[in-house]
């Protein structure tokens, strides 16, 4: 089979699945969780592709690249549907069980499936416009599996995640248009060949950083992001913190690094940074005050992405092998909290279901209730602290590093600080979850919930911190962007 056919797969297979569900909905669950396992192996074929074959360029339909549809698939790209396509799997297996019930099961599939294929289309795109239809898919599936929560707050969050997403892709529209106004193409390479250092090109620059701002719950552009999260089903909460904003701050990295490279200037970065250093404070102090656990989840995500943003300002001044480091730790960070994120909703989502609530003071006898549960948030709690061996630890090992190289001290004190909330959180957390509760019973949890999120924990927390070396050397050789 040809190569490139690769990158079409990871696309084709959740459209298609999403089709079959909406035709055969009493299939729906099965077709959902069989299209993500098949997904998920073109996306190891397609990993696999990129490594042995280097970069994959597609244009659909015979048409020039510039004139059609094109799809990019290089190292990071690879990684990045990969990541998407095993949270998927983990949480369709898990979804499959905890919708059986309940009236939305229909509804679910198929709206899940068009999110997994928004989510590989949009990380393959080759083509700024391209960019701009996967967001819209992306942002009205995402909201109408909010709404799946049924409650009034749930109702209110997807309809405000609704009109902020339409906003960022209005703002990132606007940019596209000027762009293609004045060079004639939407192709982000051919863009960046004949990007011009003036005011326009400014203009397009801070308008998609905006737009993708609002998506990623950048502070303090966050408001919209813990109602969405902590009131939507556990799967959907899950997708939306491991995956939804990591979309968007990929592009923001497409876009600094490759598209607009000759504009995104040290004070630039560092007005970024500065951005995400408030973000991990204030989201980080928000989740040490959460009363409940999935809005200390949704709250502890907007500090995780605050982290990822203060990779920038270092990044800008770093070159050669230092730079190439600090790239591959930044994706590593990246990782990690997609995988432990995704399990740390999925054990709220039991603790919901068989405890009837999520409230942190009330979660004594967890431990021996639900034992495997409790494990899984100790692992995730691990990865969000960034504690050894998980994939978060090296990467703020590298940012610590990397402040310290450049002189730039002030990143360190924000690392530490955001680090000491994260252990308060997550201890705090723990110490109720172990509290002793004589008696407690024991409830049967199905195996198909609770094994998917312990899969993505053990990945966020050993297979990321034992493969980190792996992984940055097969970035480097592949080609990321960043100008390695």
């Amino acid at each position: 089979m040809n190569e490139a056919a690769s990158v079409v797969w990871v696309i084709s297979l959740p459209l298609l699945g999403a089709l079959l569900a909406t035709v055969w909905r009493q299939y729906a669950a099965t077709i959902g969780w069989v299209s993500s396992a098949l997904t998920a192996g073109c996306a190891v074929w397609l990993l696999w592709v990129v490594q042995r074959a280097g970069v994959q360029e597609l244009a659909l339909g015979g048409w020039e690249i510039g004139l059609g549809i094109s799809l990019y698939a290089d190292g990071l790209a690879a990684v990045m549907v990969l990541m998407s396509s095993l949270v998927v799997l983990g949480c369709s297996v898990y979804a499959r069980h905890y919708f059986r019930a309940q009236r939305q099961h229909e509804l679910f599939w198929p709206l899940w499936l068009l999110l997994a294929t928004a989510l590989n289309a949009l990380f393959l795109a080759g083509d700024l416009f391209n960019v701009y239809v996967t967001l819209e898919l992306l942002g009205i599936s995402a909201s109408a599996l909010t709404a799946l929560g049924a409650k009034r707050a749930a109702l209110r969050a997807a309809l405000r995640y609704l009109v902020v997403g339409l906003l960022g892709s209005m703002l990132y529209l606007m940019a596209i248009t000027l762009l293609y106004a004045a060079y004639g193409t939407l192709n982000a390479v051919q863009i960046a060949e004949a990007l011009q250092v003036d005011p326009l090109g400014w203009a397009a620059l801070l308008l998609m950083l905006a737009g993708l701002a609002l998506k990623m719950a950048l502070f303090p552009l966050h408001f919209w992001l813990p109602p969405a999260h902590s009131n939507a089903p556990a799967p959907v909460s899950a997708a939306l913190s491991a995956l939804v904003v990591k979309a968007a701050f990929y592009l923001v990295v497409r876009l600094w690094f490759e598209v607009f490279a000759p504009l995104t200037t040290p004070l630039l970065a560092n007005a970024l940074g500065a951005l995400g250093a408030m973000a991990v404070l204030w989201g980080s102090w928000s989740a040490l005050r959460a009363e409940r656990l999935k809005l200390l989840a949704a709250y502890s995500s907007v500090a995780q992405l605050g982290y990822l943003v203060m990779f920038f300002p270092l990044l800008a001044v770093l070159e050669g092998e230092a730079r190439q480091w600090l790239f591959g730790a930044m994706v590593l960070f990246a990782l990690s909290h997609a995988f432990a994120k995704s399990a740390l909703f999925l054990a709220a989502g039991i603790l919901l279901q068989y405890a009837g609530h999520d409230r942190i003071r009330e979660l004594s006898g967890t431990t021996q209730a639900l034992p495997l549960t409790t494990f899984v948030i100790a692992l995730a709690g691990i990865a969000l602290v960034g504690l050894p061996p998980s994939g978060a630890f090296l990467g703020k090992w590298y940012l610590l590093d990397a402040a310290f190289k450049t002189g730039q001290w002030w990143w360190v004190l924000v690392l530490v600080a955001g680090s000491l909330l994260a252990t308060a959180y997550v201890f705090r957390l723990l110490g109720h979850a172990f509290g002793h509760l004589p008696a407690v019973k024991r409830p049967v949890v199905a195996a198909t919930q609770e094994i998917p999120a312990l899969a993505l924990a053990l990945l966020a927390t050993f297979g990321l911190g034992l493969g980190a070396m792996s992984l940055w050397s097969w970035l480097a050789h592949t080609g990321t962007g960043a100008g390695l």
